[in-house]
């Protein structure tokens, strides 16, 4: 089977190579779309492929993923962004992922995105043949269809530094002002108001989203930004409020619990914040249903809540035990550290 890498790029001069260079053994096509670079970007593109085509940018990244789509000649396409990688360890991964796609005669691949400390499942790869489209002004996707298969294999996001600013927001507005967006959009769109501080407008769209139709998982993530611009202006109950209404869309998350007994810590309620606590350390992984699963507010962020809440309420070897536990996960976190003095300090830790 022929594998066609598909990319959207603009003024990434300064980090294509390290994704092209960690993806050209496993590509049997590279299909390079510039949006608008003014940078030479095109010039280090030339150096893995000369499969480059122009763009005009029109807010619409769907729009540009579709054109790299009917550029590739591969029997399978698989995106990635300019600030991804694959790591080495990856690559032989890819390669048996090939194997596996032939023999299951899959149409669409959903594989591990890391991005910092949050793991979550992304289309990766379809069949071109099925003619699969992207949707979606900003923050897009593709809906799966046909015979889909979930793999280990995954991709890393490193980021870049190049400035972005407000064009999410800007592209949602501007959208938002042409039609209704849908619930997926809305919630996304919310988001984006967060990230700005938009805070009241951001909690209208995003109440607005959890009352209408919409996946189950980003109803849950909803209650969680929805908490955060609630507390963010000032408003802590209607915040613990947003975090609970996400236990009727589905099974509590370790993230939303590790906020919950966080938010309890802060006003001084430590037996509450030690139940919710220990609860998140129970919770599974729930990246393989869409969640944006970040580890640690499920491992290591409320063992570092139960040793201030314990040690608080008197209860000093629990407290410790906690210490221990989050030392051996990550022994030089700055926190970990601090309370590694602390205890030392105070005659606990030899």
């Amino acid at each position: 089977m022929k594998l066609s890498v598909c990319m959207i790029v603009k003024d990434e001069a300064k980090i294509l190579a390290r994704c092209l260079e960690s993806v050209k053994n496993a590509a049997d096509e590279i299909v390079i779309v510039d949006t608008g670079s003014t940078d030479g970007t095109a010039d280090v593109a030339r150096r893995y492929t000369d499969r480059i085509f122009s763009f005009p940018w029109t807010d619409d990244f769907a729009a540009a993923r579709n054109f790299s789509f009917e550029k590739a000649t591969g029997d399978y396409l698989m995106w990635l962004d300019a600030d991804d990688v694959i790591a080495a360890e990856m690559l032989p991964r890819l390669q048996a992922l090939k194997t596996r796609i032939c023999d299951e005669n899959a149409d669409m691949v959903v594989c591990k995105y890391v991005n910092g400390g949050c793991v979550y499942f992304r289309e990766r790869i379809m069949r071109r043949a099925r003619g699969f489209r992207w949707e979606g002004r900003v923050h897009e996707c593709v809906s799966p269809r046909g015979k889909v298969i979930s793999d280990d294999f995954s991709v890393t996001h490193l980021g870049s530094d190049k400035p972005r600013g407000a064009r999410n927001l800007h592209i949602y507005q501007k959208w938002r002002a042409e039609e209704a967006l849908g619930g997926r959009d809305l919630f996304y769109y919310g988001r984006e108001l967060y990230y700005n501080r938009l805070y009241t407008e951001a909690e209208a769209v995003l109440s607005e989203m959890l009352a209408g139709e919409g996946w189950y998982v980003n109803k849950i993530e909803a209650c969680k930004v929805l908490a955060a611009c609630r507390e963010a202006m000032g408003n802590r109950e209607k915040a613990l409020a947003a975090l609970f209404l996400s236990f009727t869309y589905g099974a509590p998350r370790g993230g939303v619990c590790h906020e919950i007994g966080r938010m309890f810590r802060e006003s001084g309620r430590h037996r509450e914040a030690v139940f919710w606590y220990e609860t998140a350390l129970s919770r599974p992984d729930y990246s393989a249903e869409g969640d944006f699963d970040d580890v640690e507010a499920r491992t290591l962020y409320p063992l570092l809540g139960l040793v201030c809440s314990y040690w608080a309420l008197g209860q000093k070897d629990e407290a410790l035990v906690c210490h221990k536990r989050a030392a051996a996960m990550a022994p030089e976190h700055p926190a970990v550290l601090h309370n590694e003095k602390f205890f030392r300090n105070a005659g606990m830790l030899a």
